[in-house]
């Protein structure tokens, strides 16, 4: 068996806040690898990564699309995330899989609220990151105040390995800080494919020599190598500072800050030979840790190399309309060919490995074989969902389940017509299999169906998608916020359930304590029956009345969260007891203990980021506190002002129009979800009847 040489690949991913220039890099990137023999571009609809009508259309990423493209005899696979907080699920599954990410600001904007979040995913799963400021062309660019913002929201050794040669109109290139190479971009007419290495402009001079001992003495700090070779000949190789800094990489010591205009074509070359040199290969990484299907403490490893059992984790699956269903694998460890069978421990089935594809956005180009570092489609899997594992039958193992966030905003959806009924059915389930974030549900009491998401904006391409792609007319309704309930205090609830009916008869009895949980903490349970009060066969059954019961909560019906039970007594008949009817009675002294426990609303809050003209930024604070926003914080940019504010998401429908009209369309705004809070008490009796008709 022939091992791969894993040292020359590179996954990663390039995220960012929405409009920092993710897609329009990417282009670049596949423009100088030879990959696309054309640049594409994000506002004229025509970027190779973009490749749905929606994205097209609006000039924005939707979905996460993989490619592959060589640079300096290395293969670079690519994860072109979106940078709207709708679709965050896209960033998430991707940096589950991805080794190494392209982290990208503004030169003007610098850390916006969404480059915070997509910050702290690829902290939660440690993946190294180099950090690139975009758009230095732009007016108002300042690489160092960018620079002092990563410092000190993100990571306190954000290091620069480059400095810009002009900047704004004036920008033309970089130098590099540890080859002290200039380089300039300046024939329009080669689109960037060559650039001139010039001396280094006199009055950059001192900046480099400043800059460059700012970085050796970064490294000395996290490598022996560095500070030995300096003392002793007062400088260090570039071999020795490339090596140092690829180590402090990879533990995730140190973030490089390189610059550019990825839109104007400059800088993109030298950010490509960083990620070759910095970011890690899928063998510098740790083992992939796991466990045994049934038995999750019992750990299972599994090496980066070719020999040991293969194992793979399907990070997204997505509906083509040749192939059909197309699932996503990254593989940690082994190889498997086309006509393989690999096993599911979730399902306990196996799956046939049908065809294997590597994905350039929505083009495919077939491989026979998928071997430990790859990134690849497969076709034939039927009963796979996102974040399932895939391994060697002979060896089951159970990788890291992926997280995915709760929907905050849900529509009513009805069918334009009983045909369309049948359609839309079939829809929902691709869609729901594609996108874990999307929820359908028919509400009990009205018989409607809701569809359920994270944003105005993912429920709207979502019906766009239902008319183009699945040919269905709906109907919908105004977006409905993704209410929740809780308790504010600890409360006792006791319940019997009693019936005879000549027979056999049946009876369960509950005691049980209910108390507010730490907030985002869930559901937590546990039993404190005295042995011989209720046998242990019996406490699952009052285990699920009470899940049933966070289900439909007490005060407008929405879930409970974020409360602990603890079942503290109750009694059974040696005869009448079952699970059933304890199943009961534990929903019934639910209810009690609730209703009794202080129970309240909450709603999900969003942090909302507008940048807006000084002049208009009085009218705008005044909007956000009528609808009950809590200003965070301000903070000055090049003509005008950054308003960070934490708004609920029920004032926040329609906001774009309202901010349009109050800054004559020259302000603009992101928000992300960002917490459940509790609803203040008039808006919560309003919100209980017009829910429960009260």
């Amino acid at each position: 068996m022939m091992e791969p040489d894993l040292q020359t690949i590179r996954n990663i991913g390039i995220m960012a806040h929405i409009d920092a220039g993710k897609t329009t890099l990417t282009e670049r990137v596949l423009f100088y690898t030879g990959t696309s023999h054309r640049m594409g571009e994000v506002h004229d609809g025509t970027a190779t990564m973009d490749w749905m009508v929606q994205e097209q259309e609006r000039g924005i990423t939707i979905t996460s699309a993989a490619t592959t493209c060589f640079w300096l005899d290395h293969q670079v696979n690519i994860i072109d995330t979106p940078g709207h907080v709708d679709f965050t699920i896209e960033v998430e599954r991707s940096l589950r899989v991805l080794d190494g990410v392209i982290a990208i600001f503004t030169a003007v904007e610098g850390v916006e609220a969404q480059s915070e979040t997509v910050w702290k995913q690829a902290e939660r799963y440690g993946v190294p990151r180099l950090a690139f400021v975009n758009k230095m062309d732009r007016i108002g660019a300042d690489l160092g105040l960018v620079l002092q913002a990563i410092r000190e929201k993100l990571h306190p050794r954000a290091i620069l390995f480059q400095l810009p040669i002009g900047a704004e109109a004036e920008f033309r290139g970089v130098v590099d800080l540890i080859s002290r190479t200039a380089m300039v971009w300046d024939d329009v007419s080669r689109l960037g494919t060559t650039f001139d290495v010039i001396p280094i402009p006199k009055e950059l001079e001192d900046q480099v020599d400043e800059a460059r001992e700012a970085l050796i003495d970064a490294l000395a700090v996290e490598d022996e190598e560095v500070i030995t070779q300096f003392l002793e000949t007062g400088d260090v190789e570039e071999s020795v500072l490339h090596s140092a800094a690829r180590r402090a990489v990879l533990r995730g010591d140190l973030i490089p800050v390189f610059c550019g205009s990825a839109f104007k074509n400059k800088g993109v070359q030298p950010l490509l030979d960083a990620v070759v040199r910095y970011l890690p290969a899928p063998d510098d990484l740790p083992a992939v840790e796991g466990c045994e299907p049934d038995n999750e403490h019992a750990s299972q490893s599994r090496k980066a190399v070719v020999n040991e059992p293969c194992c793979a984790l399907a990070f997204k699956l997505m509906t083509d309309p040749y192939m059909g269903r197309l699932t996503f694998l990254r593989i940690y460890s082994g190889e498997f060919n086309s006509g393989d069978s690999l096993f599911n421990p979730r399902t306990g089935k196996r799956e046939r490995v049908g065809r294997l594809f590597r994905m350039h956005a929505n083009k495919r180009e077939e491989v026979k074989v998928g071997r430990v570092g790859d990134i690849l489609a497969a076709v034939g899997f039927r009963h796979t969902a996102t974040g399932d594992t895939l391994c060697d039958p002979k060896h089951p193992i159970v990788l890291e389940a992926m997280t995915f966030p709760e929907p905050v905003i849900s529509i009513a959806i009805e069918p334009s017509t009983r045909t369309d009924a049948d359609k839309l059915t079939q829809a929902f389930a691709k869609l729901s299999m594609e996108d874990p974030t999307f929820r359908v549900h028919v509400d009990s009491e009205t018989g409607q169906t809701i569809i359920s998401g994270m944003g105005e904006l993912h429920l709207d391409i979502i019906r766009d998608r239902l008319l183009r792609e699945f040919r269905v007319s709906c109907r919908v309704g105004r977006p409905q916020v993704a209410y929740r309930e809780t308790v504010t205090k600890k409360a006792r609830g006791e319940a019997i359930f009693e019936r005879q009916s000549g027979g056999r008869g049946q009876f369960g009895h509950v005691i049980m304590e209910l108390e507010p949980n730490e907030r985002g903490a869930g559901f937590g349970f546990e039993s404190q029956v005295e042995p011989g009060a209720i046998p242990k066969e019996f406490i699952k059954a009052i285990e699920k009345g009470v899940e049933d019961g966070f289900a439909r909560g007490v005060l407008a019906f929405y879930p409970l969260v974020d409360v602990k039970v603890v079942v503290v007594g109750g009694s059974y008949h040696e005869v009448d007891s079952s699970e059933t009817t304890f199943k009961i009675a534990a929903g019934m002294a639910f209810q009690d203990a609730a209703e009794k426990a202080g129970p309240v609303l909450l709603e999900p809050n969003m942090i909302v980021e507008i940048v807006t003209p000084d002049d208009y930024t009085g009218p705008v604070i005044g909007d956000l506190n009528s609808k009950r926003g809590v200003i965070l914080r301000m903070e000055g940019c090049p003509g005008g002002q950054i308003i960070v504010a934490n708004v609920p998401l029920s004032c926040m429908f329609g906001y774009a129009t309202d901010l349009r009209s109050l800054s004559q369309g020259r302000a603009t705004f992101s928000m992300q979800f960002d917490r459940y809070e509790i609803v203040p008490t008039v808006v919560s009796q309003e919100i209980v009847n017009r829910v429960t008709g009260g």
